[in-house]
Order: structure tokens, then C-alpha cells, then sequence
């Protein structure tokens, strides 16, 4: 099997487990059963296998464009499904990945065709039930399968986010981060980058659950249903840590201008402290004749205890106004 084709099974065959040769998906026929095809579709083998298929022209260009959101369009022999999904690659290196794998998938009587182009976790669970011999054996159950790893994994990247949160509103309560404003303001961006997939693709379920086509049964649509719940509520929870990071961010921003208060109110306190003990010596420091005391020499120590009880005189009066403040504003 060449490379761009990534997984290649009959769903309904007794021997599910076992890959198809790129020969066996060339002559598949109509009543062979039941087909799951993903492709790499920035693979050029992939790509040309997509363009010589008889798939009609839209779904061609909607398996293989680079840029697509969470949709879903009925057609006449079917309906063509895009979703979105957590990149393994990107995943194993940060705690929220970095971009979302758009997964798009065109569904008919006798076959699936998938495509995205990088590695995608659900998908991999999928290949891993369909080898273990418990995978889908029916459209409605894949569908089932791949949104269910799909949610499931959406939850599991929550709870990173969560997790993440927490963490920053304790240093927030504890002030040991230099860094806080900008772990906030990534931890906002990443969630509303994840709200924005997630939403429409919740809609694309939910819509899934409306059509009227063969290809899912009643029991089928009950079960996506309970999928489309919980993909709700990863909805709520991606709005619940957007708020708290929200509450999160302004609470350090609150603290941050009480501390700038607190340094701007202590460097006012110094100024008008020294301000009229600076005019006293300027007033006496010009050089000019008539200066009071410039005669006898114990002047100087006459006029530095004037200075030291003026300033005595104000931190008194200073004290008697806000005492409290002025106190914690020194230490």
C-alpha cells in the first residue's frame, strides 16, 4: 500500500482486520460490501486516486481542499460529513495542539472515503477496533465511532485547560509568575481557537441527526445523539474556561494597578515630604548676602533641626490623616 493511502478495510467482512491492497480498492465493486478508504490527500498518489475516481466533482474538491470548516452537505448518493480532530503530532509536544485536523468524509451505500493530511488520534482508535475484530461494521456505527474518539478527545484536551487554568489562578492568588499576563492570554487564544471549530461542528451533528437518508438508522441517530450531548458540553466547558480566564486575567490586572497605586502613592509621599525641606535649602542656598545666621557658625546645626522637626511636624500629620496606609505603603 503506498503511502498516501492510510487505511484501507472491508467494515462488514469477516476478515475486517486484514488491509486491502491498492489492486483490491481499484476493482471494488458496488456489491463487494461495505469500504473504508483513508487517504493523505497532499500524498500525489492519493490525490490522483481522489481525481480519476467516479466520485462527483464536489466532493472531490471538498475531500482535497486545504482549508475547510466542521459542515455537512446531503448529496444524492449520500452525505458528505467534515469534522474536526486533535493532531497526534502536534499533541505529543504541548498540552493543547497547536492546529486541529480538519477530517473530512464522504459517505455512500458501499463506501467511506476519508481524508486529512496529517494523523489524527479518533481515526487511529477506529483502525485499532476494526484490527482488534470490534470495530464498525456498518455507516452509522463508524460515524458513531469516529465522533464518539473525537469528543472524547476534545474532553481530554479540556481537561489540560482546566488543569492549566487552575494552576494560573493559584499564582494569580500568590503573585509567583512574571509571566501570568501572557500564560493567561494564551490559555484565552487557544480556548477560543478550539470554540471556533467546535461550534460548527457541533451544528454539523446536529444536523446529521435531521436528514432523512438510509444510510443511518433510527437506533443509529439515538446514539449519535448522546454524542452530540457531549459534544454540548464541551461546548459549556470551553465557555465556562473562557469566562474564568476572563475573571482570571482581570483579577491580575486589578492587582497589578493596586501595586502600581501602592508605588505611585509611596513616591508621592516622598515628594511631598521633601518638598518643603527642598525649599528651605534652596531658599537658603543662594548665594547671596543677608542670608539669616550665615555669621556664627553653629547656624548650620540651628537650621538642620529646624529641618529635622519639620519633618517630624509631617510624618505626625501624614500619620494622623491615614496613619494605616502610610504605614503598610513603607514597608
Amino acid at each position: 500500500m503506498k503511502n498516501g493511502f492510510i487505511y484501507s478495510y472491508q467494515l462488514d467482512a469477516t476478515n475486517a482486520s486484514k488491509p486491502l491492497t491498492l489492486e483490491h480498492i481499484n476493482q471494488w465493486s458496488s456489491n463487494d460490501g461495505l469500504l473504508w478508504l483513508h487517504l493523505n490527500y497532499t500524498d500525489p498518489d492519493a490525490l490522483a486516486w481522489i481525481q480519476s475516481s467516479a466520485l462527483p466533482d464536489i466532493e472531490k474538491d471538498a475531500l482535497t481542499t486545504r482549508r475547510i470548516r466542521p459542515r455537512l452537505n446531503q448529496t444524492k448518493e449520500g452525505f458528505f460529513l467534515s469534522l474536526r480532530g486533535i493532531d497526534i503530532e502536534s499533541n505529543t509536544h504541548s498540552d493543547v495542539p497547536a492546529e486541529m485536523v480538519s477530517i473530512r468524509g464522504y459517505y455512500t451505500k458501499n463506501m467511506i472515503i476519508t481524508t486529512s493530511d496529517r494523523p489524527v488520534r479518533a481515526l487511529d482508535r477506529v483502525s485499532a477496533h476494526i484490527v482488534g475484530g470490534f470495530g464498525p461494521k456498518t455507516i452509522g456505527a463508524f460515524i458513531l465511532c469516529l465522533c464518539d474518539h473525537l469528543t472524547s478527545n476534545k474532553m481530554e484536551v479540556i481537561d489540560t485547560l482546566d488543569d492549566r487554568l487552575t494552576a494560573l489562578e493559584d499564582q494569580v492568588m500568590n503573585n509567583s509568575d512574571e509571566n501570568l499576563r501572557n500564560n493567561i492570554a494564551v490559555l484565552r487564544r487557544e480556548t477560543v481557537y478550539l470554540r471556533r471549530y467546535v461550534t460548527p461542528q457541533r451544528d454539523a451533528i446536529a444536523k446529521l441527526l435531521t436528514i432523512d437518508t438510509p444510510l443511518l438508522s433510527l437506533s443509529d441517530k439515538q446514539k449519535i445523539h448522546e454524542v452530540n450531548e457531549k459534544l454540548i458540553h464541551v461546548l459549556d466547558d470551553l465557555n465556562a474556561i473562557r469566562e474564568r480566564a476572563n475573571v482570571t486575567q482581570e483579577e491580575l490586572m486589578s492587582l497589578q494597578s493596586e501595586a502600581l497605586n501602592q508605588r505611585l502613592y509611596f513616591l508621592s509621599l516622598i515628594t511631598t515630604i521633601f518638598l518643603p525641606l527642598g525649599f528651605l535649602t534652596g531658599l537658603l542656598g543662594v548665594n547671596l548676602g543677608g542670608i539669616p545666621g550665615a555669621q556664627y557658625h553653629w547656624a548650620f546645626f540651628i537650621f538642620c533641626g529646624l529641618l529635622f522637626g519639620v519633618l517630624i511636624l509631617q510624618l505626625v500629620l501624614f500619620y494622623r490623616k491615614n496613619g494605616y496606609k502610610l504605614i503598610m505603603t513603607i514597608k
